[in-house]
């Protein structure tokens, strides 16, 4: 019996999984853009376009620790910029179309960090972003819903909530700033 993208995507990544290098991200590039390229008419991928779950854990590598957790985004979803802490990610939009921007933090005159959006790209059907460790970035809906595939290196939960290591920003008169 074949195997299912899921399955490929999972056994490939296991067996090239290691230490961050530009090696490993575009191993994982290539896994996660045949992934969104598999058939809607494979069982999984077919559950997750009946079903649209706001978020659904995929795979969890009980070894290396990598999560996959697929999206179901509605239009106009707006997730303000934020970063993964220590962690690396990469999205692949499945279905539909969303907007990806980038930021940099620059230092203002009174010690604060303000973030200053320095490009946004559009990912559609079939493409995939990457974000490494510390990369500020923000993502808005732009089609009437899309799956997503967001591919994390690390428990995301466990990187925020017990390392305290995400960074979200805020709007404060008009200008994105580190939440409090």
């Amino acid at each position: 019996m074949a195997r299912s993208a899921l399955e490929t995507f999972i056994e490939t990544t296991r067996s090239v999984w290691g230490p961050l290098t530009s090696a490993l991200i575009a191993d994982c590039r290539r896994g996660l853009e045949q992934l969104v390229k598999a058939s809607p008419s494979e069982d999984w991928l077919a559950a997750l376009h009946q079903d649209k779950p706001l978020s659904q854990e995929l795979y969890r590598d009980p070894d290396h620790g990598f999560v996959l957790l697929a999206h179901t985004e509605p239009a106009g979803l707006y997730r303000p910029p934020h970063d993964h802490g220590r962690a690396w990610v990469i999205y692949a939009v499945q279905d539909g179309e969303s907007e990806m921007g980038t930021y940099a933090p620059v230092a203002q005159r009174d010690g604060e960090a303000r973030l200053v959006k320095r490009d946004s790209i559009l990912v559609g059907a079939g493409q995939v972003q990457v974000y490494l460790p510390g990369d500020i970035h923000d993502t808005r809906c732009l089609s009437g819903s899309a799956l997503l595939f967001r591919f994390t290196e690390r428990d995301l939960k466990i990187e925020d909530r017990q390392a305290h290591q995400v960074t979200r920003y805020v709007e404060r008169d008009g200008a994105w700033t580190a939440a409090a």
